[in-house]
C-alpha cells in the first residue's frame, strides 16, 4: 500500500454475508498486526503533531488531516512494542464514531480473508488487546481490538455503554422474560452489554463471543419444537467477529424457515454508510453504533413488544 493514499474500499467491496473480510497489515517491530478495513479512512506518511498537556499517555498530540483535527496515537507505546526505526505511517480511522489515527512502524498491504480463518485470541490475560489470530502460509497476523485502545483512551465509551434511562419496576417486569441472545467478541464490551442490559430488566441474555457459537444455539432452537419466541425474542450482534461474522450470521438466520422473522439489530463500531448499506441489504432490523446503549434498548423494545406499547414502556 503506497503511503498518503487513501484505502480504495469501491475496489474491494465483498459481497454480503459471504463471511469475507479485508484487513490491512502492518507491522510494529517484529509483529505483524491487522485492522479491518472496514475501520481505516486512509493510510498517510507520519506529519506533524501539535503537543498537548495532560493528554493520555498513549496520544502523541493532534494532528491535521484535510482540515479536520484529531487525536494520535503511539500504538507502539500502547503495546510497548516497537523496532529501532522511527514509524513511519499513520493509520488514519473512524470506530465508534471517532476519527483517530494510529501510529505505526509500516503498512504493508490488504489481505482478503474468510472469518472462518481467524481464531480467537488466546486466554492470556484480562489486559490483552488481540481479538483474533490470523494464521497465513508464512506468518501470522494478530488482528487488534482497536475498541478497547479507544476505550481506555476515552472513557466515555465505556460510560454510554452502562447509561440508560432509569427503568421502572413495572417496566422490568414486562422485559425480563424476553429471551435475547447477544454475539460479541470482545469480553470488555460483551460484559458491559450483558450487565447493561440485564440492569434495565433484559435478564434472560444468553451471550456468545463470535457468531458461529451463536448460530449453533440458534441452529438447536431451530430444531426444536417449542414456540420460536420461548428461545429468541431477538439477536443483538457485532459485525467483526472470529470464526463467522455477524452479516453472515444474519444470513443464515433470514435463510431458515423457522428463525426468519426473528428481529436481528447490529450493535457494532463498523456502523458506516457502506456497512448499513449492506446490512439493509441481508435485513437486518436496526443497525446502532456502539456505544449508543440506551438507543439499543429503546430498538429492542420497538422489536420486542412492538412501536404502540414500546411508546408506553
Amino acid at each position: 500500500m503506497s503511503d498518503n493514499n487513501a484505502v480504495d474500499k469501491k475496489g474491494i467491496l465483498l459481497e454480503t454475508g459471504t463471511n469475507e473480510f479485508e484487513i490491512v497489515e502492518f507491522n510494529i517491530g517484529a509483529v505483524n498486526y491487522g485492522i479491518n478495513v472496514a475501520k481505516v479512512r486512509e493510510v498517510i506518511t507520519r506529519v506533524p503533531v501539535t503537543k498537548m498537556p495532560q493528554v493520555h499517555p498513549y496520544v502523541d498530540g493532534l494532528f491535521t488531516l484535510r482540515g479536520r483535527v484529531m487525536p494520535l496515537v503511539n500504538l507502539p507505546r500502547c503495546l510497548k512494542e516497537g523496532g529501532e526505526q522511527e514509524p513511519k505511517n499513520i493509520i488514519v480511522t473512524e470506530i465508534n464514531g471517532y476519527n483517530m489515527g494510529f501510529l505505526v512502524d509500516n503498512v504493508s498491504r490488504i489481505h482478503r480473508i474468510s472469518w472462518t480463518d481467524m481464531e480467537p485470541a488466546p486466554n492470556v490475560g484480562d489486559n490483552a488487546m488481540v481479538v483474533g489470530v490470523i494464521k497465513m502460509t508464512d506468518k501470522i497476523v494478530l488482528l487488534l481490538d482497536f475498541e478497547k485502545i479507544i476505550a481506555e483512551i476515552n472513557p466515555e465509551i465505556n460510560i454510554k455503554l452502562s447509561t440508560f434511562e432509569e427503568t421502572r419496576d413495572d417496566v422490568k417486569l414486562q422485559r425480563e422474560n424476553q429471551q435475547i441472545i447477544v454475539a460479541e467478541d470482545s469480553p470488555m464490551l460483551r460484559e458491559l452489554l450483558v450487565g447493561t442490559l440485564h440492569s434495565a430488566g433484559y435478564s434472560q441474555v444468553r451471550d456468545f463471543s463470535n457468531g458461529k457459537l451463536a448460530w449453533e444455539a440458534l441452529s438447536a432452537i431451530a430444531g426444536n419444537d417449542k414456540p420460536l419466541k420461548d428461545d429468541v425474542a431477538i439477536v443483538i450482534s457485532d459485525i467483526e467477529m472470529p470464526q463467522m461474522d455477524g452479516h453472515h450470521l444474519l444470513t443464515l438466520i433470514r435463510a431458515d424457515k423457522k428463525l426468519r422473522e426473528v428481529p436481528v439489530v447490529f450493535f457494532s463500531s463498523l456502523i458506516n454508510e457502506e456497512t448499513r448499506r449492506k446490512g439493509d441489504t441481508i435485513g437486518a432490523n436496526g443497525q446502532i453504533s456502539k456505544p449508543e446503549i440506551g438507543q439499543l434498548i429503546t430498538l429492542i423494545d420497538k422489536l420486542v413488544f412492538g412501536e404502540e406499547k414500546a411508546e408506553a414502556i
